[in-house]
């Protein structure tokens, strides 16, 4: 996306017109949704500092040119010195937070880091508001896991009990707690509007995580074998990417305008549009071509919801968030991503294209 703030060449946008300018924090900007986030603020001519780990390689971060667009710090959320250095010399207005451990098969192995991360990590960057006297918006990134689930056929909605089942899905749960408790105690005072959004579950270009649905499908079709589901069958609100970023920003413009806006949000396709992974995975399939196909392998592993739906009926009547692509166009869009990539094309303009594509309506 070139060296240096990208304006918006242009485009029409009052959601991104509103961060020209803007002072922003962003934590986990390395990672998958991190990285698509800095690159819509990079293109609004946001002033973005990102505090992070390393990215892996590959990543986003990376083969999107990212770096160059935005101020990046590298550390570590669990360490509350590094961070706050970061976040003074920064000064914020808004500030995203989406640093985490974010697999569930990972908490499972290591639930201790899990919720050092998710949860004491969520505790530094909140008290790294509570010492600033300039942020104005703060939206704490968790997941549509956080709900008790009775894998109910309706969608969850903001007021349902928390109760995540898994170490990554409760560490989340306890975020939300801490995230209420901080608003009330300390940041509503201050004049800071505080949100939850819990998203559901993302795909999109450059996400090369282990055990996540997308990234399994890439990894088989570069191999040439097929796809190997563990549970075909079980129902979640896959969404593309730019859909929750783009509720993000929208949730953080709006409650800097109004604090009372603050609150939790859930952000996901409609609940008729939630699909089996299996289904998912034919569609993947049908994108990419070249005959693959996906396979059961009867291996279920640990615990995993079989139902999980998303009520988005707030989100939709107070802000006026409605998303853009069904399943199918996220499925392509991810597969033209990944082709692009693997082509050896120029992937900062590609990216910037998709998000200039998806922000138009074209």
């Amino acid at each position: 996306m070139g060296k240096g703030r990208r304006p918006l060449a242009g485009m029409v946008n009052a959601m991104l017109d509103f961060y020209n300018n803007k002072r922003v924090f962003v934590t986990g900007h390395t990672g998958f949704k991190g990285g698509w986030l800095c690159g819509m603020l990079a293109m609004a001519g946001a002033e973005v500092t990102g505090f992070a780990l390393p990215p892996a390689s590959p990543s986003l971060f990376e083969i999107a040119g990212l770096k160059d667009t935005m101020r990046s710090v590298l550390g570590d959320i669990r360490d509350f010195d590094a961070l706050w250095r970061a976040f003074d010399e920064a000064k914020p207005e808004v500030v995203f937070h989406l640093a985490a451990q974010p697999i569930v098969r990972e908490g499972y192995r290591d639930p201790v880091g899990t919720y050092a991360v998710n949860v004491m990590g969520t505790v530094h960057l909140l008290e790294c508001v509570r010492r600033s006297d300039c942020v104005r918006s703060v939206v704490n990134v968790t997941t549509d896991k956080v709900y008790e689930n009775h894998s109910w056929p309706w969608g969850y909605r903001e007021a349902d009990p928390l109760n995540g089942y898994d170490p990554y899905a409760n560490s989340k749960s306890c975020s939300e707690l801490v995230t209420a408790s901080y608003q009330k105690s300390f940041l509503a005072q201050r004049g800071a509007a505080v949100s939850t959004a819990r998203a559901g579950n993302v795909i999109g270009g450059g996400d090369f995580a282990a055990d996540r649905i997308i990234p399994d499908c890439v990894r088989a079709a570069q191999a040439k074998q097929a796809i190997r589901l563990r549970n075909p069958h079980s129902v979640r609100p896959y969404q593309h990417v730019l859909e929750p970023l783009s509720a993000y920003l929208l949730i953080a413009r709006r409650q800097y305008e109004d604090a009372a806006l603050s609150g939790s949000y859930n952000v996901g396709p409609e609940v008729d549009g939630c699909l089996a992974t299996g289904q998912l995975a034919g569609l993947f399939c049908q994108a990419w071509g070249e005959g693959l196909r996906w396979e059961h392998t009867g291996q279920e592993g640990p615990h995993e919801d079989a139902v999980l739906r998303l009520d988005c009926s707030k989100i939709r009547a107070v802000l006026g968030w409605r998303p853009k692509w069904d399943a199918a166009r996220a499925v392509a869009e991810t597969v033209g991503w990944t082709k692009a990539w693997l082509s050896g094309q120029d992937m900062s303009a590609f990216t910037l294209g998709q998000i200039q594509a998806y922000l138009t309506g074209k």
